[in-house]
């Protein structure tokens, strides 16, 4: 998914705070392999935490660098994401009626029953949405 993101030419702050970003990434996911190796949690969760709060200065900065236009997300930040999603099919599939439909409206959701054919046509519109970018590329 981050490579999936369009490009960017950020302003020289913005490209520093991105390499920073990139580099917590990096030791967050060697620190997690040492986890796994064995080493001691104690140590290892002390090192997390002073990366992460380091990732969130770059963030906190990147944010501040960037424009009015779409940026792209950082590995962790799409990670931090999809789970804070979880399961939302499973979780609409269960949920209220009435919540459901205020979801399904809030998305702008409309569903057009096609009588010759039996079948339903969705769609959204996203248009009350403006500053959200959403880009799905591949076979999906």
């Amino acid at each position: 998914m981050t490579d999936a993101q369009p490009l960017e030419h950020p302003p020289a702050l913005a490209t520093a705070a991105q390499a920073i970003i990139t580099d917590c990434d990096t030791k967050l996911e060697r620190y997690r392999a040492a986890l796994d190796a064995g080493a001691d949690p104690t140590v290892v969760t002390g090192w997390i935490t002073q990366t992460q709060a380091e990732c969130a200065r770059a963030e906190a900065d990147l944010h501040t660098q960037s424009g009015t236009g779409p940026r792209r997300m950082s590995r962790t930040e799409i990670s931090n994401l999809v789970r804070a999603l979880g399961d939302i099919a499973g979780v609409l599939r269960d949920a209220d009626s009435a919540d459901k439909a205020e979801v399904y409206r809030q998305l702008g959701l409309r569903l057009t029953y096609e009588a010759e054919t039996q079948t339903v046509r969705a769609s959204v519109d996203l248009s009350a949405h403006r500053g959200v970018m959403v880009c799905v590329r591949g076979g999906t």
